[in-house]
């Protein structure tokens, strides 16, 4: 798929490959989520063949990655079949030029195709442009939580 996103900058989303690694590490690392280009490469290898995720990327000229997102389908008990975002960044120096609206579009379709009755996201509290970007592209605010964790 390919979007104009100024008069001068054609993005193109299509499925990450195992060669995005370095430049996914990158991106997430502007989220402060810091990953080697190994163990991103470790961890597409392990989902690659695993239909219930989809990575997909965002990228300009020459191939390059200015953004991506990661999503999950999951079948829960006490709701239809969701998808949900594990992950979504775009570029600092891309943000605010609808590169993030075409990926969540991306990920609309995917889950859609795939037989989802909505899709959730989660968002630290602290990012509040994010929650301004989820509302503009018609996500709503349906709770507040903590998030817990364990190591085993």
């Amino acid at each position: 798929m390919i979007n104009k996103v100024s008069t001068d900058v054609q993005v193109q989303i299509r499925q990450s490959q195992i060669q995005d690694a370095e430049q996914i590490a990158i991106l997430s690392e502007q989220l402060n989520y810091p990953a080697t280009k190994t163990q991103i490469e470790q961890r597409l290898l392990q989902i690659q063949n695993n239909n219930s995720h989809i990575v997909y990327v965002a990228t300009v000229a020459n191939d390059y990655v200015i953004g991506w997102v990661h999503a999950h389908i999951y079948d829960l008990i006490v709701m239809p079949k969701q998808a949900i975002i594990l992950g979504l960044v775009v570029d600092k120096d891309y943000r605010n030029l609808g590169v993030g609206r075409f990926l969540m579009q991306q990920i609309e379709q995917w889950a859609s195709l795939l037989g989802c009755d909505g899709i959730r996201l989660n968002s630290n509290i602290k990012r509040k442009e994010a929650h301004l970007f989820y509302e503009k592209i018609g996500y709503t605010n349906i709770k507040q939580s903590m998030t817990f964790t364990k190591k085993t």
